[in-house]
């Protein structure tokens, strides 16, 4: 059987759950024109915004290669500290072994220290070569992207997680190495820390951004949930933004939250869902759009 776009749109006045079900039911095999797939699935992103450069966020563009319509929702807001004590930091290099990053807003707060032309002048004359003959470490590939714009060059972008970089810090450096420079936010997992200070690296931690839920974000997705109905697949991003989501999510959801596929980019925000009670039908290999994206199609098959 072969339905046009136009006799499809005739069920927009049946209810959403059911639309799909019937499509479901009686489109198979079906061969919908103008359509890559039978049923278009929609993702719910709880993230941010993407960091740097224009275009569309790659993990919408990534949902989207795979016919599913993907929507964003900021969930959390920052507020920078004490960067007047990381510039002097920074610039004064030799006071460390090396920099550390887990974040990318831990980035954003680094180029704010480089706003001022005089310190971009000193910063690109020497101060960042004499960072990059120590080591950069950071985690995941959005964070080293930001890093490389420093003029850095960053090591462990495969990393994935804090725990697996540890192991990669440790297997570089040794108990004699000057501290660490660790800029991080106000919530971080404690593991990276533990983990290097157990076997004698030093670090100097210094939070230079503060984390809280974003101002808009209930009201956004009250307005989202009513608008576009309940999302087949729901994406975390950071156990925070479980912390901050969950109760609304499942306010809004009512029963058929138990339908949801819901969608972790890392393992450390898989766990903080499952302790939440949630069933996490796929968790990201690696912390990108191409990989949570596949997970989820997989997941919505």
């Amino acid at each position: 059987m072969i339905l046009l776009d136009e006799e499809i749109g005739q069920l927009g006045c049946i209810d959403t759950s059911l639309q799909k079900q019937l499509l479901h039911e009686f489109l198979d095999p079906v061969v919908v024109i103008g359509s890559e797939s039978s049923v278009e699935m929609h993702v719910l992103l709880l993230k941010e915004p993407r960091e740097g450069g224009s275009g569309p966020d790659p993990y919408i563009k990534e949902l989207a290669s795979r016919g599913h319509n993907a929507t964003l929702i900021p969930v959390l807001s920052f507020t920078f500290v004490s960067l007047n004590t990381l510039s002097d930091k920074l610039f004064q290099p030799e006071q460390h072994g090396g920099l550390i990053f887990t974040s990318p807003r831990a980035v954003e707060a680094v180029k704010m220290c480089l706003e001022d032309d005089e310190r971009t002048e000193q910063w690109n004359m020497d101060i960042k070569d004499k960072w990059n003959a120590k080591s950069i470490y950071v985690v995941g590939k959005a964070t080293a992207t930001l890093v490389e714009n420093l003029g850095l060059v960053p090591l462990g972008e495969d990393t994935g997680t804090a725990d697996v970089l540890s192991r990669l810090i440790l297997e570089r450096e040794d108990a004699n190495i000057l501290p660490l420079l660790f800029p991080c936010g106000s919530i971080k997992r404690e593991v990276l820390p533990t983990a290097l200070r157990e076997n004698g690296v030093s670090l100097d931690t210094l939070m230079v951004y503060q984390t809280a839920p974003h101002p808009d974000l209930e009201k956004n997705l009250k307005n989202h949930f009513t608008e576009q109905g309940v999302p087949d697949s729901i994406a975390f991003f950071s156990p925070s933004g479980v912390k901050f989501c969950l109760e609304t999510v499942r306010r809004l959801s009512g029963e058929q939250l138990m339908q949801i596929k819901f969608a972790a980019i890392g393992p450390t925000t898989a766990e903080a869902m499952t302790a939440e009670g949630l069933s996490v039908s796929c968790s990201a290999d690696k912390p990108t759009a191409e990989h949570l994206a596949a997970g989820i199609a997989k997941a919505l098959q």
